[in-house]
């Protein structure tokens, strides 16, 4: 079965500024729990790979983390989908670990944990930094312009010397118009 990696604030759900603290300031994007449960349904296995520097600064507490997490798969499963993993990075962005995107720690605990190779793998985020980390695993990133997605393509379109052949990368609205060009392929 293929794998597939998302990012979740921006892709997933709503971001904000002042970052997802609670069960309360976590909104799904229209449409987006549905595209991962066909995605799943599909064959599709769906990891999430999401720095969450918001813990590390005392934002909110991992039971509170993981309550989201529960919320958002109990959510995926009522749809008859399934997410096969949900792995995060706690870290600030200063501390220069090994997990936090554009690092591939996430992308290779994802490889390790669930048996699957990245190679070829879709890799889908709303960052620069998702795009980075895909590529350095040998993932096919996919940009969605919701969350920091237009700001990400402007960066692509400039050329940013931050990624190679930028203009390769493939860009779609959010995540179900994604989820339905892949299963269209």
């Amino acid at each position: 079965m293929p794998l597939l990696i998302l990012d979740r604030d921006g892709v997933i759900n709503q971001d904000s500024e002042d970052f997802i603290r609670s069960l309360d300031d976590w909104h799904p994007i229209s449409g987006s729990l549905e595209a991962i449960a066909d995605l799943s349904r599909a064959g599709y296995r769906i990891a999430v790979a999401t720095n969450q520097s918001g813990l590390g600064r005392g934002y909110f507490t991992r039971s509170q983390l993981e309550e989201i997490h529960a919320s958002l798969c109990r959510e995926v499963e009522a749809l008859g989908g399934e997410i096969q993993g949900i792995f995060y990075c706690p870290h600030l962005p200063g501390e220069a670990c090994g997990c936090r995107k554009p690092a591939t720690g996430l992308l290779s605990a994802i490889e390790s944990e669930l048996g699957e190779t990245l190679l070829g793998a879709p890799c889908i985020g709303d960052s620069l930094r998702d795009l980075q980390a895909a590529r350095a695993c040998g993932c096919r990133p996919i940009l969605v312009r919701t969350g920091n997605g237009e700001e990400t393509l402007a960066k692509l379109h400039s050329r940013s010397p931050e990624i190679s052949d930028p203009l390769a990368i493939p860009v779609y609205p959010d995540l179900a118009t994604a989820a339905a060009a892949l299963l269209d392929s």
